[in-house]
């Protein structure tokens, strides 16, 4: 899972030990679940030795509840690239969420395993990492929710819509659409799972045709 930015020197060789430590663990508690996955298994998928996990986690725990926080700002982080590219494009609200509903599924496509974790994770309530979970899933929400409150305060959207609600389900329509195309459907191509949900924006929540 790649960082959006880099810094010279030390900083980018650890930020690089980091991101290995990232996908092993995301692959191998994709695999066989969280309490199954040893360091040393991190440790060796990631090709360092295990003291350089403890050198940048201090445990496993603290590995995983930064890779929850790390991919959920980077989807974040695609969906206000999408929404703030669309503005400049002179595009409406509706095309901003539709943009992000495309970034939403690319985001999907290449972190899968990541996904999985995500939404599995968001219904346990007895993990150490809950609360960090719930203020990051909001940071990805909180970027849907601005363009709704913007759409509304236009007139583009009724001003009867459930700002909160209305986003958390937007998000939550893509990650389970996506996880059940690459599950049971992953003949069908994003561009296809994209204009599925393209037609139920378009009639669900602006309200046309």
């Amino acid at each position: 899972m790649e960082s959006s930015s880099a810094t010279p020197g030390v900083s980018t060789r650890r930020e690089a030990t980091r991101q290995k430590l990232y996908e092993a663990a995301v692959t191998l508690i994709a695999e066989q679940g969280f309490s199954a996955t040893t360091v040393d298994e991190i440790a060796e998928r990631a090709g360092v030795a295990k003291g350089t996990v403890y050198y940048n986690f201090a445990s496993k725990s603290v590995l995983f509840e930064e890779l929850l926080r790390h991919g959920v700002r980077l989807l974040a982080a695609s969906l206000r690239e999408a929404a703030e590219r669309t503005a400049r494009q002179g595009g409406s609200k509706v095309d901003a969420l539709d943009a992000m509903i495309h970034a939403g599924l690319v985001f999907i496509q290449a972190y899968p395993s990541f996904t999985q974790l995500y939404v599995a994770e968001l219904w346990r309530t007895n993990r150490a990492w809950q609360s960090t979970l719930m203020v990051v899933r909001q940071e990805a929400v909180a970027v849907v929710e601005g363009v709704l409150r913007e759409g509304v305060e236009n007139g583009e959207f009724s001003d009867e819509i459930d700002i909160q609600l209305t986003a958390a389900a937007l998000v939550g329509m893509v990650l389970v659409a996506a996880l059940d195309w690459q599950s049971f459907q992953p003949e069908r191509s994003l561009d296809d799972v994209h204009a599925a949900l393209s037609r139920l924006l378009q009639g669900r929540v602006s309200g046309r045709g």
